[in-house]
């Protein structure tokens, strides 16, 4: 239905929303026709106009021609609505999804966005190689808890510096600490795949930097940057693969044996597929000739992936390479470049918009709307608020008596005064935050409150700031309707007799309804 709709309706309108607009909402109250009782706008009139690019409202045979036009168009409708159509469940499902569009189409910066996008997408052009050593929470914490952590990851940040090995301390203190502290080598590590703060802070390192205490919901990190590996091209590789995990040494070494036998065959001009099909125990490639989709780095073990982007021209065959599966022989089939902007980005914003990566990602549109509605913040309220978060967590009841006399002002945006106790209010019922520690979780939900607060006053105010809103949802709301009518009355006959039901419906509708032109006004549309 929606594509025919489209089809069908759509030859009335033009894409671009250009001239008349401005112009015509200073005589917006001007009433240009009245069809069936109904007042019909002299801003809906122009509005629509201005989307037919072959309408000329300045010319005297134009106007005429696009006024006999509109009036039927508004003469179809108003049958639709006699016939009931815009009380039907189809209608309002339709409608009303359509408006949820057009109004988070108008709740965030689109340009800003995508902005972020692309910077996510550009820092993916590097892999990181890199050590951490996390020190971490145990569940969620409070300031004191935090500070107990954030000294013992301190203090071994020192000693690193001082010249300990940073990966020989990590590996010992995760033998020694147990489960207080843990550490881990990343062959290469991909934007997006580590928590927002360790990822923005591992991305800025300099080869060989050691980054200082990171805070994150899991606890305190220190990261170490070996180095930083170009990723602008992806390979597609076949291989075949010799499985010996959970298996014995005798065992292990017949694979290696047998894996060394299958790659002189494939040198000695053996069929690369079909070996691979006799041979790979990868049950989900051997079928295939042992394919694989394409890689990039990252996504596979790293022996596996060093040995797959070494390789230089198609048909070249790897060494035997051993990897925590077993024993692989791969075959490069092809290199590519890595995938466009175009081609990641959507999966990239799905990303940023969860979580505690979508501050960043809407953080255009949170700071125009605080600047455009004078958001004004008082530290010193808010800081009231952190104190007693420092003791306890911000969803405890102790938190809440705490907080329970404290009404001061935290903020003012347009002409609305939001106080201590509404946010705390707010944070009991909307107790949603990705962070452990109780200063950070506070943070989140006042931030999501704060973009609740601004988002609900420019619900409020879009037809005021957007004047084609309005129109827009009228024009929808036309439409539905007038698609629904017109297939009842002339699109559901033969496509040659149309004309005949179309000519016959016209005549019967200007008997039907009553239509007022306000000609006086026409003659001034000229002016505008």
């Amino acid at each position: 239905m929606k594509k025919k709709f489209r089809m069908r309706y759509f030859y009335l309108l033009c894409c671009a929303v250009v001239p008349f607009i401005s112009k015509a909402q200073t005589h917006a109250d001007s009433v240009v026709m009245t069809v069936g009782g109904k007042e019909i706008l002299l801003g809906e009139f122009v509005y629509m106009a201005a989307k037919n690019n072959e309408v000329d409202l300045t010319n005297r045979k134009s106007l005429d021609a696009y006024v006999e036009l509109f009036k039927n168009f508004k003469l179809k409708v108003a049958d639709a609505e006699a016939a009931g159509l815009d009380k039907t469940d189809d209608f309002a499902k339709e409608y009303n999804r359509y408006k949820a569009e057009l109004i988070s189409s108008y709740l965030s910066d689109a340009q800003g966005e995508e902005a972020f996008v692309r910077k996510i997408y550009e820092r993916g052009n590097e892999a990181l190689e890199l050590s951490y050593i996390l020190f971490p929470f145990s569940g969620r914490v409070v300031t004191k808890d935090t500070a107990v952590v954030y000294q013992k990851a301190y203090d071994v940040y020192r000693r690193i510096l001082e010249g300990e090995d940073f990966d020989k301390t990590g590996e010992t203190l995760e033998e020694t600490e147990g489960k207080s502290v843990s550490y881990e080598y990343v062959h290469s590590l991909m934007p997006l795949n580590a928590p927002k703060a360790f990822d923005n802070i591992a991305f800025a390192l300099g080869e060989g930097e050691i980054s200082k205490p990171v805070r994150t919901a899991m606890g305190y990190f220190l990261i170490k940057l070996h180095k930083r590996k170009p990723n602008v091209e992806q390979v597609k590789v076949a291989h075949i693969l010799f499985l010996v995990k959970d298996s014995t040494e005798l065992e292990r070494k017949k694979a290696l044996e047998k894996a060394c036998k299958v790659r002189d065959q494939i040198l000695a001009g053996g069929d690369f597929e079909e070996l691979a099909k006799i041979y790979s125990q990868d049950s989900g490639t051997a079928i295939k000739g042992g394919v694989m989709p394409f890689i990039r780095r990252g996504t596979t073990v790293a022996s596996f992936e060093d040995a797959a982007f070494q390789l230089k021209n198609s048909g070249d065959v790897s060494d035997v390479v051993k990897t925590t599966f077993g024993y692989h022989i791969i075959k490069l089939l092809d290199r590519q470049p890595r995938s466009s902007f175009e081609e990641e980005k959507k999966d990239i914003a799905s990303v940023l918009k969860r979580g505690e990566w979508n501050f960043e990602y809407y953080d255009s549109f949170d700071s125009r709307l605080k600047k455009e509605y004078n958001y004004t913040f008082y530290p010193g309220n808010y800081a009231e608020l952190k104190r007693v978060c420092d003791c306890y967590f911000p969803t405890d009841s102790m938190f809440f008596a705490g907080v329970a006399d404290k009404k001061d002002t935290l903020f003012v945006v347009g002409a609305q005064v939001l106080t201590q106790n509404i946010f705390c209010a707010y944070l009991a019922s909307h107790p949603f935050s990705t962070k452990n520690y109780s200063v950070d979780f506070m943070q989140e939900v006042y931030d999501l409150f704060v973009r609740d607060v601004v988002t609900a006053l420019e619900k409020e105010n879009l037809e005021k700031k957007y004047p084609e809103y309005s129109h827009l949802l009228q024009e929808y709301r036309d439409g539905i309707l007038l698609f629904a009518i017109s297939n009842t009355r002339v699109w559901g006959h033969p496509a040659k007799e149309q004309p005949r039901f179309e000519k016959e419906w016209i005549d019967e509708l200007q008997k039907k309804y009553p239509v007022i032109v306000n000609r006086a006004l026409l003659k001034k549309i000229k002016k505008y």
